[in-house]
């Protein structure tokens, strides 16, 4: 498995190449697959809207909430076509990481005059490697 931090930019590149290309203001879901596609073609492993279980004072929820990707079980990605993020998007993807316990994720907004300016790396207690 490669390294989480290798991953990103991998998922960053891909992103950026597919802003260029298919430009900002179709759906997440469009945006979702074609990343879903690219990061397999680069043979990473790739789930899809992945249900996720959480448990809560003692009871346990199938499926409480879908992630839109997991990248080698280890990178968390959550796709936006928003104008502008907000505070709760991140919000949302850090409470993923923690419920997950995943060290990185990445919020994608594809809606912006350029990838860049819509990417948000956040980490849930992760060290780089060094």
């Amino acid at each position: 498995m490669a390294d989480v931090d290798a991953i990103s930019a991998d998922v960053v590149d891909a992103a950026i190449r597919i802003h260029r290309e298919l430009g900002p203001g179709l759906l997440e879901s469009v945006y979702e697959t074609v990343l879903a596609g690219a990061l397999a073609r680069r043979g990473y492993k790739i789930d899809r809207q992945k249900p996720v279980n959480i448990q809560f004072d003692g009871m346990r929820f199938e499926g409480a909430f879908r992630v839109d990707l997991m990248v080698e079980d280890s990178l968390v990605i959550e796709i936006k076509s928003v104008e502008k993020l907000s505070r709760a998007h991140a919000k949302q993807l850090l409470t993923y990481l923690r419920l997950l316990d995943q060290p990185l994720g990445l919020l994608l907004n594809f809606s912006g005059d350029t990838m860049r300016e819509g990417i948000r790396r956040l980490v849930n207690n992760h060290r780089p490697n060094r």
